[in-house]
């Protein structure tokens, strides 16, 4: 069949029933996103409700992030032996039991098993949702299509600390899984009744690749934990993070012997041939790194340095979202006349002046300092994510899509681990130079510093403790709270030049060959 007979057939295939089953895949593939953030707020509330350690509730988040990183590749080879419907129901069915369990967790062993067993089986959602955006929508509908699956894609984790904010506040923090139940069985049984996409083959799971799938649940999963707790342990200091990485290094190298020799792979990783994909899979990468090293970065600053409370967050962060939501149909309306490679690089350059600008934050900066760069991230998530996922899938063959949907969503999702790995890290080391150099400038004798001191202590000494110490510490805390906004300074300019210098990665993306941008498939 050739693409013009290809699109002729899709046209007579989009009916009211399928634009229906996929709006309610989107909004699961919304649930399964949004939960990735949506604990973040409120971790503490759940510490206190479970009585667990700082190092225990860590684990809340990394158990769901670990598991899911794993299932997202592999939801492609399921797709394609049980059918989207299949999976699809499944998985929605799955994390929203999950999420009842989840919510009537009594310790944190449990919260910690049921959020892994939630991230795995709701990380099959999100794939299958950008498959079937790509396979049954005729390529003039892509204008309208893609816009909504970026905008999901972003939007979900923007606004998961606002939501989790709100619940929290106003309920308990088991709120924060109870609100996925009633949605979560309208998503299941309206896939199972509505989803016709494709038909199941059974012939893979015949000769199903065990090996593979060790190896690639040891290489993801063991590279997962090492990213989420290697800068709290100082990477290589910590022998468990250590032998994550011995693990997750060795693992990688069996993976991909076999997934190059074995004859029916569980992953395909001949999409890497093609070059839009590997540039896109890049980009997408970076993509993450801002999409929610971003989203975790200002709630660091809001909380430590602002005092705000985690609803007072969500309300300052919402920006980025209205933006997202104000953009997405101008996206829409001008992806089919712009040069999508141009959009890209314009998304790139955005979201580096608004880091840019933020590398110039300082201890008193609130909404208003924030509003720009918030804008700007929020525009640009948009102008970047939709073209990139047009470019990166657009010449992949409609059998390919299914396998080439899980590799682009694993590379945004580890782009995201990376870049929260490399945004603590850095902070760590940045904030103990600039705490030294601080330490050097801040010493008894110098005229600033003794008035300070002298302004403090008078003020504490209604108190009626020992005022001069109060005073010391009152000022420590503050060359630390400086210290800790310079480092923030320069983790924002380094993000600033990562995404400046590859906004010229698009020059190696090939335009489709028509400008709607999906070509035979997709996504």
């Amino acid at each position: 069949m050739n693409d013009a007979e290809l699109q002729a057939e899709l046209e007579r295939q989009f009916t009211p029933r399928r634009i229906a089953a996929f709006t309610i895949m989107v909004f699961g593939m919304f649930m399964a996103i949004l939960d990735i953030q949506i604990v973040s707020a409120s971790l503490s509330q759940i510490q206190a409700g479970l009585s667990a350690s700082q190092d225990e509730i860590t684990w809340v988040q990394t158990a769901y992030l670990v598991a899911e990183v794993i299932m997202i590749p592999l939801s492609g080879y399921l797709s394609r032996a049980f059918s989207t419907r299949v999976v699809f129901t499944v998985s929605a069915a799955g994390f929203t039991l999950m999420s009842f369990m989840c919510s009537r967790a009594t310790s944190i062993d449990e919260m910690i098993i049921w959020r892994a067993a939630q991230g795995f089986i709701g990380g099959g959602m999100i794939p299958s949702v950008f498959a079937v955006a790509y396979t049954i929508f005729p390529r003039r509908r892509l204008s309208i299509v893609a816009p909504i699956i970026g905008l999901v894609a972003t939007l979900a984790p923007t606004i998961g600390p606002t939501a989790g904010g709100l619940l929290t506040n106003a309920f308990d923090w088991r709120w924060l899984f109870l609100v996925n139940l009633a949605p979560g069985v309208v998503v299941s049984l309206a896939a199972w009744l509505l989803i016709d996409f494709d038909e199941p083959d059974y012939r893979l799971l015949k000769n199903f690749d065990w090996f593979g799938l060790i190896a690639m649940a040891a290489f993801l999963g063991a590279l997962e934990y090492a990213l989420e707790e290697g800068p709290s342990k100082d990477w290589f200091e910590s022998a468990p993070v250590t032998w994550a990485l011995i693990v997750s290094g060795s693992s990688a190298a069996a993976f991909f012997w076999r997934m190059f020799t074995a004859r029916n792979p569980i992953v395909d990783l001949t999409a890497f041939r093609d070059r839009n994909f590997w540039a896109g899979s890049l980009l997408s990468f970076v993509l993450g790194i801002g999409l929610y090293g971003l989203t975790y970065i200002y709630p660091v600053y809001l909380a430590a340095v602002r005092g705000y409370s985690p609803l007072m967050i969500g309300n300052t962060m919402f920006v980025t979202g209205a933006c997202q939501f104000l953009i997405a149909p101008v996206v829409g309306a001008v992806m089919t006349r712009i040069d999508p490679r141009l959009m890209i690089a314009t998304g790139f350059i955005g979201f580096g002046l608004g880091t840019w600008q933020a590398s110039f934050i300082t201890a008193d900066w609130d909404f208003w300092e924030l509003l720009i760069p918030q804008m700007l991230r929020g525009f640009s998530l948009m102008l970047c994510m939709v073209p990139i996922n047009n470019l990166s899938l657009g010449t992949m063959p409609p059998d390919k899509i299914k396998n080439a949907s899980g590799l682009f969503n694993l590379t945004r999702n580890l782009g995201g681990a990376f870049g929260l790995a490399l945004i603590n890290t850095t902070l760590d080391k940045r904030m103990d130079l600039h705490l030294a150099r601080l330490r050097e400038a801040v010493v008894w004798g110098r005229s600033a510093v003794d008035e300070a001191l002298a302004g403090l202590t008078q003020t504490l000494a209604s108190r009626g403790s020992d005022a001069t110490l109060a005073a010391t510490k009152v000022l420590a805390q503050k060359v630390r709270m400086q210290a800790e906004v310079l480092a923030l300074g320069d983790v924002f300019l380094a993000l600033t030049v990562i995404y400046i210098g590859l906004s010229g990665l698009t020059a190696v993306m090939r335009r489709p060959a028509r400008p709607a941008g999906a070509g035979g498939g997709g996504h």
